[in-house]
């Protein structure tokens, strides 16, 4: 019995030390990796993908984009995580390839590093302590009578060459100044678009620079040269021509759409974007619009689509006889919007030169003796 003890004695002794060095091995390399942990930097432990220690889901988000590219149309970006009951977009990359529920997402960064392109209207605050008719009203009276920008030339309705502003009021005025022209051997673009004949004056001044100009108007029956009354497919336009289209202005955005490519519009309302998409112009040195109270819905969708970056002159006719297409609201409520509109073309790039008050005296059907019914603006763009 002595003779059995003493062998497991020895026995057990040789197994608790080959136990305790085949530990060692697991042991250093656990230090090594917790040394060699701490010294990684903070990005190279990121959860792509996958699950957090926690549970919950981790997402890492790469821009391949190059730095300053814009998205045509302004498509708002989704990050992971939103709750959206709207269609997925189908997007048309470079390469004319198209990706079914392709996301765009953007860092903060690359957002604010967009100067004059799409932006979010920024409601303005009230006039006054509290919502008044005539405080919001005398506001904006006085905002659309005041000129931002004083132009020593002019070209004045149907004329061609610039002169010094004329003593009477004119209808509108586009400023002349060298820097706000386009070069004399350059491309030269004008868009207008009216329904009343009203652009007859600036139809013959843009047309005497030698702008290629074209008309929209969804009542014109000859519209597109006998081709299809909302193709622009053939109606490039040349320098001098104007080139007439049936069709209107668009402001909303359909949820699910193809971006329009060259020549390609298959309606006969489409965004200004899609417009000038379809007739490959990236710049409209100058643009009239009477959009007949749709203007104001029209200038948000400009203002947030980063349209307006790419207008060099405008020349456009508010109306204050009623809210407009799409405006809803208490009167004090709709003069604040209307207000937040002109604030919101102002930080787009663009400075008031001229305002002409219009016939009557009705604002939101009420009448009011120190505003007028309509007022026909100018605007020139002194970020291009």
């Amino acid at each position: 019995m002595r003779t059995r003890a003493r062998w497991w004695g020895r026995g057990g002794l040789s197994v608790r030390s080959g136990i305790l060095l085949l530990l060692i091995p697991p042991l250093l390399l656990a230090l090594q990796l917790l040394v060699v942990g701490s010294r990684l930097p903070e990005a190279a432990r990121v959860w792509v993908g996958g699950q957090e220690p926690d549970g919950t889901v981790a997402f890492s988000v790469i821009s391949i984009e190059p730095e300053g590219r814009t998205r045509r149309g302004g498509s708002q970006s989704r990050r992971p995580g939103a709750e959206t009951e709207e269609e997925e977009e189908e997007v048309e990359v470079d390469d004319g390839e198209r990706k079914e529920g392709g996301r765009a997402y953007e860092d903060e960064n690359e957002m604010q590093s967009r100067q004059g392109g799409p932006r979010a209207l920024e409601v303005q605050r009230w006039a006054a302590e509290k919502p008044s008719f005539t405080a919001e009203l005398n506001r904006i009276v006085t905002y659309i009578t005041r000129p931002q920008l004083n132009c020593s030339r002019v070209l004045s309705p149907g004329q061609t060459e610039a002169a010094q502003p004329p003593a009477a009021s004119a209808h509108w005025s586009l400023c002349a100044e060298d820097w706000l022209l386009p070069a004399a051997d350059g491309s030269c673009v004008a868009y207008s678009f009216s329904m009343d004949g009203g652009d007859a004056d600036f139809l013959k001044t843009v047309s005497g620079l030698g702008c290629k100009v074209h008309t929209f108007d969804p009542t014109n029956s000859i519209a597109s040269g006998g081709h299809l009354g909302n193709s622009l497919a053939s109606n490039r336009g040349d320098g001098g021509v104007v080139s007439q289209h049936k069709m209107w202005l668009e402001w909303r955005a359909p949820k699910k759409r193809r971006h329009k490519t060259r020549g390609n519009l298959g309606s006969v309302s489409q965004t200004l974007a899609d417009i000038m998409a379809a007739l490959g112009h990236h710049t409209v040195h100058f643009l009239y619009a009477d959009l007949l109270s749709a203007e104001w819905r029209v200038f948000q969708n400009w203002i947030e689509a980063g349209s307006l970056q790419n207008v060099h002159h405008l020349v456009a006719t508010v109306h204050l006889q009623w809210a407009g297409f799409e405006v809803g609201g208490t009167d004090e409520e709709v003069l604040r919007y209307w207000f937040s509109i002109l604030q919101g073309l102002q930080a787009s790039g663009l400075k008031l030169v001229h305002s002409s008050a219009g016939e009557g005296h009705s604002v939101l059907k009420k009448t009011v003796a120190n505003a007028h019914s309509s007022y026909t603006l100018s605007w020139v763009n002194t970020r291009h």
